[in-house]
């Protein structure tokens, strides 16, 4: 499990690597054209459920820090899912890994 830091003090999220890594290159290339966003994110098991929100903005501290030393394979589709999200007014959160070899990934809204 990765690390998702935000903020200053940072925010600690935990979250799958393989998972973090999709959401990275989504997060990045939204704050690249300067594109502030919500990001979704479970609530950790050890706090209960429910979910937290955060405002994600190029001026706020952001890292990626991940357990495992090898980048996982990217697949293209679910980076399509997921920047679809991050620009629907429901905003960022994981979604399910759609199969990459599909062509036109569902829509995420």
């Amino acid at each position: 499990m990765g690390h998702l830091l935000y903020g200053s003090p940072p925010t600690q999220l935990e979250i799958d690597d393989r998972v973090l890594a999709h959401l990275q290159v989504v997060i990045t290339g939204k704050l690249r054209r300067n594109e502030s966003f919500t990001l979704t994110i479970p609530a950790d098991a050890t706090t209960g459920t429910g979910r937290r929100t955060l405002w994600v903005h190029c001026t706020i501290p952001i890292q990626f820090s991940y357990f495992g030393s090898r980048m996982p394979a990217i697949n293209v589709a679910w980076i399509d899912v997921l920047t679809r999200a991050a620009n629907s007014g429901q905003g960022l959160y994981p979604l399910d890994e759609p199969d990459p070899a599909v062509v036109d990934a569902p829509s995420a809204a």
